[in-house]
């Protein structure tokens, strides 16, 4: 038989090459009497739920139960004391020990078993028992190798103390790492969560396309692609915007859809190139009532999820409990900065002026809204951090929401800051199709003058608005962020189970 050759072999340490090539002499020995990885097993029992079902209950009571289990995992720690052994194999909801003694397993089985590594992954069959420690374990009377694993799992006492290459070997990070395990498996149920939220409020859920002849739905660099066959640039979404507007128009009243979106950006302890938001749509709803739906988002997700609602996020106590703030941002701009005045807001040469001061560049092309905006960010954005709705941005930052009816220079538009960190963002929806065709032409001329986040002109979607688009309240939640908040992660790889990475060099 042709040996398998793994050409990464010298990517590992000298140490590791060594128990590489040892395990893969094993496996060349198992082949040779047979099937070296069976596929018939099927375990009926979870560690996670055995536990869980004779918790509290005594030896007496265990054994009195008689119960058979068929259990499958991965090797953990294995402790052979030369006709008993004792091994703890791991599975999705959790780790149980094995309790193998060589009279009950046979000879032969026996000896293979001693050649076992750790993190291989066995198969066994037994009555549950309580050892003399307590140890609620598998007396095995069946026991057999279903794969071998070929690479050696980090040390248990030091895990994966390389931070990078828990990211770039999330696999191994899964096993050896409990905290991971519970990161990945809590955004499960916040996500879960979400959906049975909206789903209650008769949402439904929608899929809209990721590649775009035009890119649009936010304010963002997108990233190129090319189809072949129609000789036809295309673009990874930023957002789905516009098409669930489009659905909205259509007589889905109320759509949402769960999405991944890619934007050529930087990376960083917040950003991603690819990342995961939240999007919906309410018919006859204002802002105010999307900002109350989105408090009620988070605050029950972390009451039903997480547990409760005061939380701790990079060492700041955070309380999603009481009712958020809401707090215009000129006010927030004005108070964190009271050398400006009021009048000179809206007077673009003064308030360029104080963002010179304030070390805040200014292109030429920036109204005073966009100003405010670049010194909003840097003055107010990082100290925001009891959950925050900073509203009525300025229209110019603002080309799909609704302008306020009472001052058209701001719109009906809010972000939700929470740690000082943005993790929604909402408004009326623009629903005028003269007024969106204006700020589509003005996003245009931002775009001619050098911005590349600005946004392109869809003429499609002017014309799903000249059909007509109802009141409508629109939100954007980073699902990433969320997560961050909920389970006190630092960095946005830490929720992401395949982060970005720039490519090890060969």
């Amino acid at each position: 038989m042709t040996d398998i050759v793994n050409p990464s072999i010298d990517e590992a340490k000298p140490d590791e090459n060594k128990l590489i090539a040892e395990r893969r002499e094993k496996l060349r020995a198992i082949r040779a009497r047979g099937v070296a990885f069976p596929n018939d097993f099927a375990p009926d029992s979870l560690a996670g739920d055995l536990h869980a079902e004779f918790e509290g209950k005594t030896a007496e009571d265990v054994a009195a139960a008689a119960r058979a289990v068929k259990i499958a995992g991965r090797i953990m720690s294995k402790r052979d004391t030369g006709k008993l052994a004792f091994v703890h194999i791991q599975d999705m909801s959790g780790r149980i020990q094995l309790f193998i003694q060589i009279n009950a397993v046979g000879e032969e089985t026996y000896k293979a078993f001693k050649t076992w590594d750790i993190g291989d992954i066995v198969a066994a069959e037994g009555a549950l028992m309580r050892t003399k420690t307590g140890e609620l374990s598998v007396k095995v009377e069946k026991l057999r190798l279903l794969t071998k694993s070929l690479r050696p799992l980090p040390d248990k006492w030091h895990g994966m103390a390389d931070v990078e290459q828990r990211y770039r070997q999330r696999y191994v990070d899964l096993i050896v790492t409990p905290e991971s395990r519970r990161v990945f498996e809590l955004r499960s149920r916040v996500v879960r969560h979400i959906r049975n939220l909206l789903d209650a409020k008769r949402f439904l859920e929608v899929e809209t396309p990721m590649m775009h002849v035009i890119p649009g739905g936010a304010t963002a660099r997108p990233f190129v692609t090319h189809h072949n066959a129609l000789d036809l640039d295309l673009y990874l979404r930023v957002a789905p915007e516009l098409y669930l507007k489009r659905l909205t128009v259509g007589g889905f009243e109320r759509v949402y859809e769960i999405n991944r979106n890619f934007r050529n950006e930087g990376v960083s302890t917040r950003h991603n190139p690819e990342f995961t938001m939240l999007e919906l749509y309410q018919a006859y709803a204002t802002y105010n009532e999307i900002m109350d739906l989105t408090e009620e988002m988070i605050r029950t997700a972390a009451r039903d999820v997480v547990g409760r609602t005061a939380l701790t996020w990079e060492g700041c106590e955070i309380d999603v409990g009481p009712a958020f703030r809401r707090w215009s941002m000129i006010d927030a701009v004005l108070e964190h900065n009271p050398q400006i005045a009021r009048a000179d807001v809206r007077d673009r040469a003064k308030i360029a002026a104080h963002a010179d001061k304030l070390g805040v560049h200014v292109k030429p092309g920036y109204g005073w809204g966009k100003i405010v905006l670049e010194i909003f960010e840097k003055t107010v954005e990082q100290t925001l951090i009891q959950p925050t709705f900073i509203t009525t941005h300025p229209t110019e930052v603002s080309p799909l929401a609704r302008a306020n009816d009472y001052d058209p220079e701001v719109t009906d538009r809010f972000e939700l800051f929470i740690g000082g960190k943005e993790i929604a963002n909402g408004f009326s929806e623009l629903n005028d199709p003269e007024d969106q065709a204006a700020r589509f032409r003005a996003q245009v001329e931002a775009k001619d003058s050098g911005d590349d986040e600005a946004m392109h002109f869809d003429a499609d979607y002017i014309r799903a608005l000249e059909v007509g688009l109802p009141p409508t309240g629109g939100l954007g939640v980073g699902i990433d962020r969320l997560v961050m908040l909920l389970a006190d992660v630092p960095s946005i790889r830490d929720v992401l189970l395949f982060p970005y990475m720039r490519p090890n060099p060969q």
